[in-house]
């Protein structure tokens, strides 16, 4: 297949249009941002199985997602840092025990994910 340059060949700019589409991403930028780095992180299907876990338990330790998941307790620590520094996830201790569970601030943007999935599994 050949390599075609993709002319856009117009007569006259909608600069209003140009202008108004510019100004909305300069006031979403702050959110783009977020959800841009949450869905990176939720890109990684081992975070995207302990978000779905969070949002589904409420809250878990790295003891319990290490049973779930069938992985060691240390991979399961790395993903909750790389979630916890994102500040995707939050965590609270109890004695020894730390449990972690999802930021309200992230939560609303992983839900329609979590939806979809269940809505796939009830179709099954």
């Amino acid at each position: 297949m050949e390599n075609q340059d993709i002319n856009c060949q117009r007569i006259f700019a909608n600069q209003v249009q140009i202008q108004n589409c510019k100004e909305n991403l300069q006031l979403a930028d702050e959110s783009f941002s977020n959800l841009s780095q949450v869905l990176s992180l939720a890109g990684n299907e081992v975070r995207l199985k302990i978000l779905f876990l969070l949002d589904k338990e409420s809250e878990l330790c790295p003891c319990d997602l290490s049973d779930i998941l069938e992985m060691s307790v240390p991979a399961i620590s790395q993903h909750l840092r790389k979630l916890k520094d994102a500040n995707v996830i939050q965590f609270r201790k109890e004695g020894q025990t730390i449990f972690y569970s999802l930021k309200s601030n992230h939560f609303s943007i992983v839900k329609p994910l979590f939806e979809h999935i269940s809505q796939i599994e009830l179709s099954i």
